[in-house]
């Protein structure tokens, strides 16, 4: 395979770092270099925040009609309608993750620049009355230049959910990609020039979190910053964040419950636990990797549920048939296997998995066996944080007081699945869960106009949804004395 050349995306055209260098991105399914893309630096995020404050403040954005704008936004999204089969497997070759699921990821994508389509010419304020002869309105103004850092799971969909709103509002744009997984957002970077955006409305700097992503919180002449990450880049985030109070929406990490009570539908509880625990690897901020079983189906559901596991077949995100990629990179197989080796030392016995495959074919890539621990030690890793990777830890509970109270012990609260045909029952458990979302009787699930958003340490603000494009605007109250 031929290593393609990228360089950063800044003023509406492809250029070099700064400094002129580069970094090979990697299969992780053969840890051989499929790309080398420039590594931005401070200078270069100056140049692409310069870059976007202008044209933001240029008449060609600044007084475009905002329906104009939605329409502009609606032909990125054909843009990336016409490239989907090329996106998504670029995206599968970047990630790891199955072809089947990097295509839900790039239509996702392009839904979401059509749903914010529809929104950017309906962005109101409202008229509020006050006393005597005056008239009193709000207006909802853009920030301006919007920083978005995004994660290397859903590389392209979680950095356009953020960028989708913010363009809708009137924003500019500076994206900051995953060093391991830049490939699809310098695409789509590119598509945005294509599909009218004005030069700098979509900039694009690649390079290491510490320099580019530190450099775009600090700056200041950015008005806004996104993140989705890891709760300690959460946290450090609002740190450098609180310096200029500059305003932040986090979308972070999640130790999610899925309860299964004795009605379900076992079957279906069985396809949707499977797939909410191991799809993209476990690689997900809302994966199901906490399992509440009731007593009564316990033994029989966890049996099917690891011969199920046991059968799932792993292999490169491109080949026909792959259920499970690989993880993203050696350093994330090394830390799940630290917390997998670690459960064992502590006692816990995995039902299915537990370390690598034996398949010779697979031994030069990321992979690990999809793991379910049953009645994992209380203080292990595997039983409280956020692995990140192929692992499930699995309990049997008495009544739903146990359950509920298992599944809010923890410091997270982004995600829960309710299985169970008792819908009467399933409205009150989900009243008790302290989770920004509950779905029952499917798992994961989540569409454009849906809120998305955290508890606790899960995350700050809202993605997705009307409201979400309320993060990336100004209010601005009017009073008018009409005497």
């Amino acid at each position: 395979m031929d290593v393609q050349e990228h360089g950063l995306f800044i003023g509406g055209r492809s250029r070099s770092a700064s400094s002129s260098a580069t970094v090979e991105v990697l299969d992780p399914a053969t840890n051989r270099p499929v790309a080398r893309v420039a590594s931005g630096t401070k200078q270069d995020v100056d140049a692409a925040v310069e870059a976007a404050r202008a044209a933001f403040e240029s008449p060609e954005w600044r007084d475009l009609d905002p329906s104009k704008r939605g329409r502009l936004l609606f032909l990125l999204g054909q843009q990336i309608r016409d490239r989907f089969e090329e996106l998504a497997r670029l995206e599968s070759l970047n990630v790891g993750k199955p072809l089947r699921e990097a295509k839900g990821d790039v239509a996702y994508v392009y839904k979401l620049f059509e749903y914010y389509a529809g929104i950017a010419d309906k962005i109101q304020g409202a008229t509020i009355p006050v006393p005597g002869a005056r008239l009193d309105y709000t207006l909802r103004e853009p920030l301006g230049v919007t920083a978005h850092i995004a994660p290397w799971n859903y590389p392209l969909l979680l950095a356009c959910r953020g960028i989708a709103p913010a363009l809708a509002a009137g924003n500019t744009v500076v994206l900051k990609p995953a060093s391991l997984t830049p490939l699809t957002a310098l695409q789509v970077a590119e598509l945005a020039a294509a599909a009218g955006f004005p030069a700098g409305a979509f900039n694009v700097v690649t390079g290491p979190g510490k320099e580019v992503g530190e450099a775009l919180a600090r700056h200041r002449d950015v008005d806004s910053v996104t993140l989705t990450g890891s709760t300690e880049t959460g946290k450090q985030l609002l740190r450098i964040a609180a310096d200029r109070v500059t305003p932040t929406s986090l979308e972070l990490g999640g130790k999610n419950p899925q309860i299964v009570l004795p009605d379900a539908k076992l079957d279906k509880a069985l396809a949707g636990v499977h797939f909410g625990a191991f799809q993209n690897a476990g690689q997900m901020c809302w994966a199901g990797s906490k399992l509440l079983v009731h007593e009564d189906v316990a033994r029989a559901f966890l049996d099917k549920l690891g011969e199920r596991t046991a059968k799932t077949r792993l292999g490169p995100g491109l080949e026909e048939g792959v259920q499970m990629g690989p993880l993203v990179s050696r350093e994330q197989t090394r830390t799940v296997s630290a917390a997998i080796d670690e459960g064992i030392r502590k006692g816990a016995k995995p039902l299915v998995g537990g370390g690598r495959p034996e398949d010779p074919k697979l031994q030069e890539g990321n992979f690990l066996l999809p793991t379910i621990f049953e009645t994992p030690p209380e203080d292990s890793r595997v039983a409280r944080e956020e692995v990140f990777g192929p692992v499930l830890a699995a309990w049997s509970f008495t009544d739903l007081d146990e359950a509920v109270a298992r599944a809010n012990d923890t410091p997270y609260g982004l995600s829960a699945g309710i299985w169970t045909q008792d819908l009467g029952k399933a409205h009150a458990l989900a009243r008790r869960l302290k989770a920004g979302m509950v779905s029952i009787n499917e798992y994961p699930v989540t569409f454009p106009q849906t809120p998305f958003l955290g508890w606790k340490q899960s995350g700050l603000g809202q993605e997705q949804g009307v409201d979400a494009v309320l993060f990336y605007t100004h209010v601005k109250n009017v009073l008018v004395n009409l005497e």
